[in-house]
């Protein structure tokens, strides 16, 4: 029986961006997964709680595209698009990451 997965296409990814006042400051921006890797971009977090996710890559072409996955079940329990969270039946909300990237 195959195992029910977690699967987004889309995350925040770490950015830079020049300071009215000089220097650089970090900012978080939406982009979806094959074009981050495309970029380069090597820091991803939860686009919807901020919490930690792993890239998982396509291993072979009839498997899933690469994608993310949230590191840790609290987070997807919580987050408003985590799969553990879609399937509670307890009338729980929804809240951020309690341990979120920055």
């Amino acid at each position: 029986m195959a195992t029910e997965r977690e699967v987004f296409y889309e995350c925040e990814v770490k950015r830079r961006r020049v300071r009215a006042a000089g220097g650089y400051e970090p900012f978080w921006k939406v982009k979806a997964i094959a074009e981050a890797l495309v970029d380069n971009d090597t820091e991803f977090r939860c686009k919807d709680c901020g919490g930690a996710v792993k890239l998982v890559k396509r291993r072979s072409e009839e498997g899933l595209a690469t994608h993310i996955e949230h590191k840790l079940k609290s987070d997807s329990e919580y987050c408003s698009a985590g799969m553990h969270f879609l399937k509670a039946t307890d009338g729980r909300q929804a809240r951020l990451s309690s341990s979120p990237v920055h």
